[in-house]
C-alpha cells in the first residue's frame, strides 16, 4: 500500500537550507553542488509541499544589499507563480565570524547593536512577504566557559533584544509572532535557553511575551534527554506553541536532523498523535505548519536530496495514518478508560468545592482504602501495546 500524497491541506514547510543543504561538515567538503534558493522553492512546490522557510543567508549573501533586492524579487515572483506560502522567515546570527560570541549576548556592544538592526531588518522582510511567524534560534547565544560571561547581565541582554523586537512588531503593526527555538548545545558548548522549559520561564520575564511563543525541534529536546511530545503538550498548554520543526535524533548525539521518523519512531508517532488527535481531554488537530527541519544525508546527491524531503512528508502521512487508526479502535478506547485516562481530565477538586470541603471529606483520606488504590493495575503497558500493534500495522 503506498503512502498517501501530501496535498496543501497538510501544511507540510521546510526551510531552504535544509533540502538545499550542500553537505559540508567540520569535517569534509561539500558533496554536492549549491542549489537555487528560488528553484527549490519552485521544487518544493512541485513535490507537494504548501509552504518553505529561510534564513535571509540563505537567500541572499551576508552584506551583498544588491544580491539581496535582486532575490526578494525574485522569490516574489516564484511565490506568485506557484502559489507556495512563506510561513516563516528567521534571521541568521551564527555563521559569520561577527557572530561568533552571539548577536544579542555577545559581550561586544557593537556587535549587539548589529545584530539588532540585522534582526529588525528582517522583520521588515517577513511582514512584507506575509510571513506568521518570526522565529529566533540563537546559536550563539552562550558560551564554553563559565567565566566568560556575566550571566545575569546576559539573560538581561536576551530579554532586551527579544523584547525590542517584539515592541517592533507590534508598532509596525505586523500579523507576525516570535517564536524561540530552544537548544541546549552545538555549536557553543552550552546554548542559552536550552529547552522548552527554559524558554517558557524567559518568556514570562518579557514585557511583549504576549507575542512571543516558541518553536521547538524534536532532535533538540531528544539531544537532552527530553521527551519532545511531553514538551508540545506543555506548551500547548501555555498557548506558547507558535511553530514546530520536524525531524529524527537518536537519543544525546550531535544535532542528527534525519528525516523525520528516521530516529525514534515510537517518539514520532506520539507526536504526530498529539498534533492530529490533541489531548484525550480537549481534542482537535494543531493548526500551524508541520515544519521539517532536517538535513540530507551527506551520502545523497541531487534526487536523494528530493528523495529525502518526500520521505519527511510521506512518514509524517503514514503515522497520521496510524496514529487516526490507533485513536478510533474501539478496544483502545476500553484499555483508555481502563488505565483512567478520562478521570484525569476531572478536576481534583470538584466544582464549588473548597479546599474546607475537601479537608472534611474523610473518604478522601480517613475511610480511604490505600490498600485497594495500591493494588490497582492501570494497564498501561497493554495501551502502550495496542499503539504498537497500530504503528506497525498490525492492526486495522
Amino acid at each position: 500500500m503506498a503512502a498517501p500524497t501530501p496535498t496543501p491541506a497538510d501544511k507540510f514547510s521546510f526551510g531552504l537550507w535544509t533540502v538545499g543543504w550542500n553537505a559540508q561538515d567540520q569535517f569534509g567538503k561539500a558533496s554536492r553542488p549549491d542549489l537555487d534558493p528560488l528553484e527549490e522553492v519552485r521544487k518544493l512546490k512541485e513535490i507537494g509541499a504548501w509552504g518553505f522557510t529561510f534564513h535571509d543567508n540563505d537567500l541572499f549573501p551576508f552584506g551583498d544589499e544588491a544580491a539581496r533586492e535582486k532575490q526578494i524579487e525574485g522569490l516574489k515572483k516564484a511565490i506568485d507563480e506557484t502559489g507556495i506560502v512563506c510561513e516563516m522567515v528567521t534571521t541568521n546570527t551564527f555563521t559569520e565570524p561577527i557572530f561568533k560570541d552571539g548577536a544579542f549576548t555577545s559581550n561586544d556592544r557593537g556587535v549587539r547593536r548589529y545584530g539588532l538592526r540585522k534582526v529588525l531588518k528582517n522583520v521588515d522582510l517577513a511582514g512584507e512577504l506575509g510571513a506568521k511567524t518570526f522565529v529566533m534560534w540563537g546559536g550563539r547565544e552562550g558560551a564554553e566557559y563559565d567565566s566568560a560571561k556575566d550571566l545575569l547581565a546576559a539573560h538581561q541582554r536576551y530579554a532586551e533584544g527579544v523584547d525590542t523586537v517584539a515592541g517592533y512588531i507590534k508598532d509596525k503593526g505586523y500579523d507576525l509572532r516570535i517564536a524561540i527555538e530552544p537548544k541546549p548545545n552545538e555549536p557553543r558548548g552550552n546554548i542559552f535557553l536550552p529547552s522548552i522549559g527554559h524558554a517558557l520561564a524567559f518568556i514570562n520575564e518579557l514585557e511583549n511575551g504576549d507575542i512571543v511563543g516558541i518553536n521547538p525541534e524534536t532532535g533538540h529536546e531528544q539531544m537532552a534527554t527530553l521527551n519532545y511530545t511531553h514538551g508540545l503538550a506543555q506548551a500547548l498548554w501555555a498557548g506558547k506553541l507558535f511553530h514546530i520543526d520536524l525531524n529524527g535524533q537518536h537519543g544525546p548525539m550531535y544535532d542528527q536532523d534525519l528525516v523525520f521518523g528516521h530516529g525514534d519512531l515510537i517518539s514520532a508517532f506520539f507526536t504526530v498523535d498529539l498534533l492530529e488527535n490533541g489531548f484525550p481531554s480537549k481534542p482537535g488537530a494543531y493548526e500551524g505548519a508541520r515544519h521539517f527541519d532536517y538535513k540530507p544525508s551527506r551520502t545523497e546527491h541531487l534526487q536523494g536530496q528530493w528523495d529525502s524531503a518526500i520521505a519527511n512528508m510521506d512518514m509524517y502521512l503514514m503515522l497520521k495514518e496510524r496514529a487516526q487508526a490507533f485513536r478510533a479502535d474501539p478496544e483502545v478506547q476500553e484499555a483508555m478508560a481502563y488505565s483512567g485516562i478520562d478521570t484525569l481530565g476531572e478536576p481534583t477538586l470538584g466544582e464549588g468545592e473548597t479546599l474546607e470541603d475537601l479537608l472534611s471529606d474523610r473518604s478522601a483520606y480517613e475511610d480511604f482504602d490505600v490498600v485497594a488504590a495500591g493494588e490497582r493495575n492501570y494497564g498501561f503497558v497493554k495501551l502502550q501495546q495496542l499503539a504498537m500493534q497500530h504503528l506497525l500495522g498490525f492492526r486495522a
